[in-house]
């Protein structure tokens, strides 16, 4: 593949990214950002990163579960940009604003500035291995017990031992926002209106 096409390729699938996030199709958004980021670490194409680095970003803000990730994604970004003074284009920054107040109100302003802070400081190449960890691996299902993550079901299990949203918050270094985003996911999941109802159901699942 030659330079010229290898850009062209990368723009595109950055760009259908974009479209994908836009019509509400995550995973295709998905696909298409880790293919373009694929391609561009294996050129060495640089100045494109931030860009797919965002598109990852506001996956992983959108996917609800994911906000340190996101958070961690964003400061990766930023961070890149500044060493190679990139610039974001313009048609981008309004939806990328909306990504950004999202975390930190979710997550609270000190926790999304220390996840942002350990995005910042990782190196670029050392970006585009952490936002490509674990891609291609099975995807959870959208639905049941199965469904839930790992801190989802750290939420689970301290709810079951009586424990309050703050409680929580204190015993998985989160704030109560953060456990309420778990909660609200994990009701979603298993189809469920409070946590008496989740307490019952951890009962039937030992």
């Amino acid at each position: 593949m030659s330079a010229a096409t290898g850009w062209c390729r990368v723009g595109v699938l950055t760009a259908r990214a974009r479209v994908a996030i836009a019509d509400g199709e995550p995973e295709q958004a998905e696909r298409d950002a880790h293919d373009a980021l694929a391609c561009a670490a294996g050129m060495g194409a640089y100045l494109i990163v931030p860009d797919i680095l965002e598109c990852l970003a506001e996956l992983a803000t959108d996917a609800g579960s994911r906000h340190h990730e996101g958070a961690r994604l964003f400061g990766a970004a930023e961070a890149i940009r500044h060493r190679i003074g990139g610039v974001r284009f313009k048609i981008h920054q309004a939806r990328y604003e909306a990504s950004v107040a999202e975390l930190c109100d979710v997550m609270g302003d000190n926790e999304c500035d220390g996840a942002w802070a350990e995005g910042a400081a990782l190196s670029t190449d050392a970006a585009i291995a952490y936002a490509r960890r674990g891609h291609g691996e099975r995807k959870r299902p959208t639905s049941g017990w199965a469904a839930l993550t790992p801190t989802e079901r750290d939420v689970v299990s301290l709810v079951s031992e009586g424990l309050g949203n703050k409680e929580i918050a204190a015993r998985l270094f989160v704030s109560p926002r953060t456990v309420q985003s778990h909660l609200t996911h994990v009701f979603t999941k298993l189809g469920l209106t409070s946590c008496v109802q989740l307490v019952q159901e951890v009962a039937r699942h030992p």
